[in-house]
């Protein structure tokens, strides 16, 4: 892979991680916030409050770990290891990295750790 290329990517990445960082943390606090009235509401009020904090929570750890795999790939660009499967070892595809520059599997092994996922919890 070129310097260039290289170089966009880890534009791509850093934008990606301060995204994905400001969204994180505004899940977090949309979900602490959704429970601060609860005591005055009524059940059915109650309810939709706490899935309201229960999606906004998710929602962060989903950021979060879409940080942690944007800082994965900016350590495996920093160690020369970038766009190298971390599951079988080949290359991943310069439209793959571009799409999804945090990836750090090849579409093949992506696919089928989809599959192994879907089969562990028996979706058809």
């Amino acid at each position: 892979m070129d310097s260039t290329t290289l170089e966009s990517l880890r534009h791509k990445l850093l934008e990606a991680r301060a995204q994905f960082s400001r969204e994180a943390t505004r899940k977090a606090e949309d979900g602490r916030e959704a429970g601060s009235d609860v005591a005055a509401a009524d059940i059915l009020d109650r309810a939709v409050t706490t899935y309201t904090r229960e999606l906004n929570f998710s929602q962060s750890e989903n950021e979060t770990q879409l940080v942690q795999m944007v800082n994965g790939a900016l350590g495996r660009m920093d160690d020369g290891t970038y766009g190298q499967c971390l599951s079988c070892g080949r290359e991943i595809g310069i439209k793959r990295l571009q799409a999804v520059p945090w990836t750090h599997l090849c579409i093949d092994c992506q696919t089928k750790a989809e599959e192994v996922d879907q089969d562990r919890r028996g979706v058809a």
